[in-house]
Parts: C-alpha cells; sequence; structure tokens
C-alpha cells in the first residue's frame, strides 16, 4: 500500500503517548510500499512536537532526518533541505519550507514580518525580504 501520512500517526510513533495506535502506526508504516511525508504534515508535526511535547530543534531535526531517511519514504526534498537549514540555526521548520515550496511555485523572494525568519531563510539560501 502507498499511504499518505497524516500528523497524528507521526506523534504516536514518536511519542509512544498511545501504546495501541503507536503499533498500529508503526505496523502500517513499516510494512507500506510508499510512504509520503507531505511537507504541511512535517511542519504540523515539528508545531505540535515542540508545543504541547516540548522538544528542542536539534531533536525536531533528528526526529526529521529520519523520518526522511526511510527507505520507503517519499518527500519534498528541497522543502526538507531548507527547512532542516532553517531549523539547525534556531529557527522554525516551516519557515524554511514554506520558501522552498513558494520556489516551487514559481516564487522569487519569501517575504515576511518575522525578522528571524527573513534572516535564517536567507542563511539558508533562499532569496529573503524582510518587510517592515
Amino acid at each position: 500500500m502507498k499511504v499518505i501520512v497524516d500528523t497524528n500517526l507521526l506523534v504516536r510513533i514518536i511519542t509512544n503517548d498511545d501504546k495501541n495506535q503507536a503499533k498500529a502506526a508503526r505496523d502500517l508504516l513499516k510494512h507500506a510500499e510508499l510512504m509520503v511525508l507531505p511537507t504541511a504534515t512535517l511542519c504540523e508535526l515539528c508545531w505540535v512536537l515542540t508545543r504541547a511535547y516540548g522538544l528542542d530543534n536539534q531533536t525536531l531535526a533528528k526526529v526529521i532526518s529520519g523520518l526522511v531517511g526511510a527507505a520507503n519514504s517519499a518527500v519534498d526534498t528541497d522543502a526538507v533541505t531548507i527547512g532542516l537549514k532553517v531549523l539547525a540555526s534556531g529557527g522554525d521548520f516551516a519557515d524554511g519550507a514554506i520558501a522552498a515550496t513558494g520556489r516551487q511555485a514559481g516564487g522569487e523572494q519569501f517575504v515576511t514580518f518575522d525578522h528571524q525568519a527573513a534572516r535564517l531563510v536567507a542563511k539558508a539560501g533562499m532569496p529573503s525580504q524582510l518587510l517592515d
């Protein structure tokens, strides 16, 4: 089976906060022919793990790298790469992923009111503009 993974499956696996659901999710993903990890799922996962479970950026980066490194995973590689660069610099994975997916859709520059996001997205190699 080729599955598109929702955030709640990943949260169950990572936190093991519901042992039955965690096992069901692990079993499903382990046997899936393809595990599609949409960028939105990864962004939401970072938000949930940070806000609800208190994970830091370094731990988030390990979690995401582990997921996208699975033999059966399919992801937007550019979005994950830029997202991880921003995350490693102390920012939000989502800012980098948004910039990368925007570029793929034809955008030329990431524009934001967020000073840190603008700086870190630029540092990750994406054109960025701070709007004051």
